[in-house]
C-alpha cells in the first residue's frame, strides 16, 4: 500500500476537453478526486485508504469543468530541462552528460539561452573550455533549439510517464 506522504508519483491532469494540462502529485490527484472537481479516467498502482473510503491511486484524472489556461509562450531554461532536450547526452560525443556548456562561450559574447546551451560530458566541456567550435574544428550534430509543443509546456523536464501516452499523444 503505498503511502502518498512519501511517493514521488504523479498524475496527468486534462482539461474538461482530454487536453492535458499539468502534472500534479497523487496526493493532490487524490483531493481533486475526493471533492468532486475531477473524475479519473485511469487508475495507477495500488489503493489509498482513508477511515472511511478507499480510492484507487490516480494516473490520470479529468477535470469536471473546462479551464481555460493562459499557455506560457516559452519553456524555462534549467539545467534539467537541457539534459531532458539532449536526452542527457553530450551534444559531442553522445556520452553520458554531467555538465551544460555553451557553444559559443560567455567570455566570447554568447548568452545563456536555448540556442547557445547544450549538454556536455565534463572531458569535452574541459577540452572545449572557452574555445569556439570554429577553432577547435568541432561540429554540432544537431543546432540547439528552444522545445516546441504542448507536451513541454505541460511537462517541462519530466519524463513522461509512459501510461499517459495515449492522452499526451494529440498533444505532439
Amino acid at each position: 500500500m503505498p503511502d502518498i506522504r512519501r511517493t514521488k508519483a504523479s498524475a496527468l491532469v486534462l482539461n474538461a476537453t482530454y487536453e492535458p494540462l499539468c502534472v500534479v502529485s497523487v496526493r493532490r490527484a487524490a483531493i481533486l478526486v475526493l471533492s468532486g472537481k475531477a473524475v479519473c479516467v485511469a487508475d495507477g498502482e495500488g489503493v489509498l485508504h482513508s477511515t472511511r473510503r478507499a480510492l484507487n491511486v490516480p494516473l490520470v484524472i479529468r477535470l469536471q469543468r473546462f479551464v481555460r489556461v493562459p499557455y506560457r509562450t516559452h519553456v524555462g531554461l534549467s539545467r534539467r530541462a537541457i539534459f531532458a532536450r539532449d536526452g542527457g547526452r553530450c551534444v559531442y560525443c553522445a556520452g553520458p552528460a554531467e555538465t551544460i556548456d555553451h557553444v559559443m562561450p560567455k567570455s566570447k559574447g554568447g548568452g545563456h539561452h536555448w540556442e547557445n546551451v547544450v549538454a556536455a560530458c565534463a572531458r569535452c566541456n574541459h577540452t572545449k573550455g572557452d574555445k569556439t567550435l570554429n577553432e577547435l574544428g568541432w561540429r554540432l550534430p544537431v543546432q540547439p533549439s528552444i522545445p516546441k509543443g504542448a507536451v513541454w509546456r505541460v511537462l517541462g523536464h519530466r519524463v513522461p510517464d509512459p501510461r499517459w501516452a495515449e492522452w499526451l499523444a494529440p498533444a505532439l
